[in-house]
């Protein structure tokens, strides 16, 4: 009896540990999802060979995930490069304290951007040892934590360290796109599906 208590006890705690990693709003699975769901998610496996979490429970409005996919794939194609892109994200992660977009870029920008463990611990301080991308990297720190405020200073200094005018905009748009993630991920609690990293204490 006393084993079988044990067991019970044993069982509902692993059950409590797993409901406490699940988001506060449901996942909706890509192999049962119906309608426009199921629309959005076919094109996030398109767009990115996998359904992330994060887009598993954005899809809970079909249109939150169609927005941020057309966004996304649009800075794609920008003036701004893909690791210069993670490096960004990277950073708007850390400053806003968003554990899975923290998670989420520190692997993408290692795997797919081929950036090394110096540069990606480097990004999380808004550093860099190239100095153009340390010119857009202290741009996206004046945006976050300036909230868009301070703009002739802000943009005359970006403009003094050699970033184009079509870079400050798309500092700008990806701080923006990240911002999105960042808030939404923190709010429902979207369950980390990357090799875990926590943000700094600020």
């Amino acid at each position: 009896m006393r084993a079988e208590t044990e067991a019970v006890r044993i069982d509902g705690r692993v059950q409590q540990e797993r409901a406490n990693e699940m988001s506060r709003l449901p996942e909706i699975d890509p192999a049962t999802a119906t309608g426009k769901a199921a629309v959005q998610l076919e094109e996030t496996q398109k767009a990115m060979g996998s359904v992330p979490n994060l887009l598993k429970v954005l899809v809970n409005s079909p249109a939150a995930v169609k927005g941020y996919l057309a966004m996304n794939g649009a800075l794609a194609s920008g003036v701004l490069s893909f690791p210069v892109r993670e490096r960004i994200s990277i950073l708007t992660a850390e400053l806003n304290n968003c554990t899975y977009c923290l998670s989420a870029h520190t692997f993408s920008g290692g795997r797919f951007a081929k950036l090394s463990d110096a540069e990606l611990a480097a990004a999380r301080e808004g550093k860099s040892e190239d100095p153009h991308v340390q010119a857009i990297l202290t741009l996206t720190r004046s945006v976050i934590e300036g909230r868009g405020q301070g703009g002739e200073e802000v943009v005359g200094a970006a403009r003094a360290a050699g970033v184009t005018d079509a870079e400050i905009a798309e500092v700008v748009a990806n701080v923006s796109l990240n911002v999105l993630t960042n808030y939404f991920n923190e709010l429902v609690d979207t369950e980390v599906d990357f090799p875990k990293v926590s943000p700094h204490s600020h």
